[in-house]
């Protein structure tokens, strides 16, 4: 019995080669992700196991249970001659890893085959095949991993169940149990071990591949990252030459060009002396690729250079796209083909994906801020009415009355219009012009609260050259004598300051008068508030334009007490550009 095993042990050395072949063939890949294989790749998965099935069974060692002989490799046996053999390993793995269907369908084929060499236990080899793969179907386990105590396991079963089928079928009997005492327990151990290396060989080697895998994608990830300040820009000459060096610098090969659909943007790396940015694409692969949207390897002759000692051997070339649409091409330039591995293909492939995303996000952002900007122009645009009717108000009490000063307000409010409408065609004017606008307004306010309203000023004129949205300050005005002092009989007050503070500019509108209710004041300027006097829709408006334009730090801060009066205020930052105009 003993001597059996050296070379049961021996002859497992096949099942390394099938292991490492398998794993090139996409439907075992798909087993190993546990994904539905279709009709075509079942079969072809029951056709390899069965063979698989079949080679265990002509790398087995013949017996004689006459002479009690080992012998040569199984092709033919006599009608006392058996065959220790490692056919059960393939049926195990079929059930295993594809189910029963693949494990049946692969011990159908080993079976037969096994029954066709004759022999004294060829029935009942054949019948234990079919078993073995029903077994092994089992134990398939579609949500969870396979493991290897589990392969060790259902490979000595499946051998442990053929030796008792022999027992059962084989006839004479005492021949039977000879035999399995001889063969048995050889064969349960080494096509457990068997079943448990084919497995771990098939780990190994996957595990191998996604770890090269996982490099791959994280450098592609760490090159976007680094390319993504650049495409933001969109595809560009500047933004093509700096994302192509970066690319350079990180992944070995010869040279790295972008292209539009018209001309080359960069090139980096060897013969850009003569590969240069500004020229039209020359080469049809690139066309190509253009065209179709996708990858193309090409030779030396392909690449179609006009310099006969262009060092440029080879090249892998991929499309840029812009939601499905290709907009340009990437190209990696290597010496020769052979260094056009998988790995960098792979590499490649997962660049020029990433790559487009961040150019479709330069789009996107694109139509973001142009989306913002018509959001803005809409809720300035909303301000017009609500001034010009209160302007109107005031010069229709006058013209009965005073009809020199109604027609001095008109000239006023034609020129405040004039300011206005331009303020309404851009989006950022200068604290300058915008208290210019209030003043403005004032005058009209001030004309028809007689004396009841007196307006202060506490301007510092270093921080007028701050720009800021247009139509910021009046509605906040307007707010103040509408909301806050339109029903006191004297002494309203209205203090506007503007302060400078470092690179921040401080801006608030305070008023002396019937303050704002406790529940009103925490959404004032966060919603559309209903009101006997208004919506609340200005300051909401206000607050809107200057998160949009100056971020989260510039929204209103609104204080306020019952009987004491409201101020309103809000910062912004100078920019570099203001700061350098002083």
């Amino acid at each position: 019995m003993f001597e059996l095993f050296l070379p049961m042990l021996e002859r497992l050395g096949i099942i390394v080669t099938v292991a490492f072949i398998i794993t090139r063939f996409r439907f075992f890949r798909e087993l190993i992700d546990q994904k539905t294989l279709d009709q075509r790749q079942r079969y072809m998965a029951i056709a390899f196991f069965g063979l698989f099935g079949i080679i265990g069974t002509y790398t087995g060692i013949t017996y004689d249970t006459s002479s009690f002989d080992y012998g040569r490799w199984a092709y033919n046996l006599v009608e006392s001659e058996a065959l220790a053999n490692s056919r059960v390993i393939g049926i195990v793995a079929a059930g295993l890893f594809g189910g029963y269907r693949i494990g049946i369908g692969a011990g159908i084929i080993a079976g037969l085959h096994r029954v066709s060499l004759g022999g004294f236990t060829g029935i009942a080899c054949g019948i234990s095949a079919v078993i073995a793969g029903i077994i092994a179907g089992y134990f398939h386990k579609k949500e969870e991993p396979l493991k290897l105590k589990t392969a060790l396991f259902v490979g000595a079963l499946a051998e442990t169940v053929q030796m008792g089928i022999i027992l059962l079928i084989s006839d004479p009997y005492p021949r039977a149990w000879a035999l399995v005492q001889e063969i048995g327990v050889p064969m349960i151990v080494a096509n457990g071990v068997g079943s448990a290396l084919f497995l771990l060989i098939i780990r190994n080697v996957l595990h191998e591949e996604e770890k090269v895998g996982a490099l791959q994608a994280q450098k592609a990830l760490k090159l976007a990252e680094s390319t993504v300040s650049h495409l933001r820009k969109g595809l560009t000459l500047d933004s093509a030459e700096k994302a192509c060096r970066i690319i350079y610098e990180e992944v070995q090969v010869s040279a790295i060009s972008m292209t539009d659909k018209q001309s080359i943007l960069a090139h980096v790396g060897q013969a850009d002396d003569h590969h240069k940015a500004g020229e039209p694409i020359q080469t049809d692969a690139t066309r190509e690729v253009i065209e179709t949207g996708k990858r193309v390897v090409v030779r030396h002759e392909e690449i179609q250079c006009q310099q006969p000692n262009c060092p440029l051997g080879a090249a892998v070339i991929v499309p840029l796209k812009k939601r499905q649409e290709v907009v340009g091409t990437l190209k990696f330039y290597v010496s020769s083909q052979k260094e056009i591995s998988n790995v960098l293909l792979e590499l490649i492939q997962g660049l020029s994906a990433l790559l487009s995303q961040q150019l479709e996000l330069a789009d996107a952002e694109e139509a973001q801020e142009l989306a913002r900007e018509a959001e803005v122009k809409a809720l300035q645009a909303q301000v017009n009415p609500h001034f010009l009717f209160n302007s109107l108000n005031v010069i229709v009490s006058l013209t009965r009355t005073e009809p020199d000063r109604a027609r001095a307000l008109l000239i006023a409010l034609s020129k405040f219009f004039r300011q206005n409408l331009g303020a309404t065609t851009k989006t950022w004017t200068s604290l300058k012009e915008e208290l210019k606008h209030v003043k403005s307004y004032l005058l009209i306010e001030e004309t028809r609260f007689v004396d009841r309203l007196h307006v202060h000023y506490d301007i510092d004129e270093d921080a007028l050259s701050a720009r800021i949205a247009p139509l910021t300050l009046q509605p906040l005005v307007e707010n103040s004598i509408k909301h806050g002092i339109k029903d006191q009989e004297g002494g309203a007050e209205i203090t506007i300051r503007i302060h400078r503070d470092g690179n921040y500019v401080h801006i608030s509108v305070a008023d002396n008068g019937i303050g704002i209710e406790p529940m009103r004041l925490r959404t004032l300027g966060e919603q559309s508030v209903a009101s006997e006097r208004g919506t609340g829709f200005g300051l909401y408006n206000v607050n809107k334009r200057l998160e949009y334009m100056h971020g989260e730090s510039a929204k209103l801060r609104i204080t306020s007490e019952q009987g004491q009066g409201t101020t309103i205020s809000f910062t912004v930052p100078l920019l570099e550009k203001e700061i350098d105009h002083e």
